[in-house]
């Protein structure tokens, strides 16, 4: 079983309105946006880069191959 099924398995709804209003208090409405911006934009650039080394890695291949 995937360990992030058995973490949020665990956390039921109330813990994680508890856990939201916790992340409100710590940042503040208005750094929240800011940080959904900043890891939204981290995880984009993480697939593309994992989309460029499937392309180099399958064009590699077929260079080998030849």
């Amino acid at each position: 079983m995937n360990a992030l099924n058995v973490i949020m398995g665990m956390v039921g709804p109330w813990q994680w309105v508890i856990i939201g209003i916790a992340i409100l208090l710590l940042f503040g409405g208005k750094k929240i946006p800011e940080l959904m911006r900043g890891l939204g934009s981290g995880i984009k650039e993480f697939k593309d880069a994992s989309k460029e080394d499937e392309t180099n890695e399958s064009n590699n291949e077929s260079k080998s191959i030849k």
